[in-house]
């Protein structure tokens, strides 16, 4: 799941002070359960920009507002208020943002910053789970990431750098690899961690990435 959070209001009203028309979006999935894009939270937003002199002219919840098609279905059942908008704010993820970016002629501002990939550990509570790299070993370490879990993301093994468990470079944090060891001997798998890994292939996440199903999937 992408994990968002709100921008600070002062910033979203920066963004705001040449617009006064303006439509929210959010997002039925991602940012609605990390509460940031759902129906809730743009009632919530919707009251504040008045507040402060806006005229919030309609507001949205997409089911996902990174699949271009169905955000420009929702688009064209609200396209004469978009017209006569200044502005879109979207409580989206980046992506969601730039996808409605894509369909309207006028400003698209996020009003949320995109943190990571990540799970919920519990309501309200999530922890970053994954960087995309495009070159997943989680079957060689018990399903433990150490590119994320481990603050230098270490492929093969401990730094030695750490105190009771802890990591060095953030105390609060479990040392990534100690977990890894736990796991795989748990799973009677211990032997994978001698395996030596080689350095990340980078090629395979060189920014922007298109991956198409019609081309059999490959990243381009």
């Amino acid at each position: 799941m992408i994990i968002s959070q709100h921008k600070p209001f002062e910033e979203i009203k920066e963004l705001l002070k040449d617009s006064n028309k303006i439509i929210l979006i959010g997002c039925g999935e991602c940012a609605t359960v990390c509460k940031v894009g759902g129906e809730e939270e743009l009632v919530a937003m919707k009251a504040k920009l008045e507040e402060i002199g806006k005229q919030v002219t309609a507001f949205i919840v997409p089911e996902t507002s990174c699949n271009y098609l169905l955000v420009r279905r929702d688009l064209k059942k609200i396209k004469d208020t978009v017209s006569d908008a200044d502005a879109i704010l979207s409580f989206a993820c980046g992506d969601g943002t730039q996808t409605i970016g894509k369909l309207v002629d006028i400003p698209v501002y996020p009003g949320n910053n995109t943190m990571f990939v990540g799970e919920v550990e519990r309501v309200g509570v999530y922890s970053e789970a994954c960087k995309t790299c495009g070159d997943c070993i989680l079957g060689l370490t018990g399903d433990i990431c150490p590119v994320t879990k481990c603050a230098k993301s270490l492929l093969n093994g401990p730094c030695g750098g750490a105190k009771d468990g802890k990591c060095e470079v953030n105390p609060e944090n479990d040392r990534a690899w100690i977990l890894i060891y736990e796991k795989l001997k748990k799973l009677g798998q211990l032997e994978k961690i001698y395996e030596i890994q080689k350095p990340k292939e980078y090629s395979k996440v060189a920014h922007p990435r298109t991956i198409s199903l019609r081309d059999g999937g490959a990243a381009q």
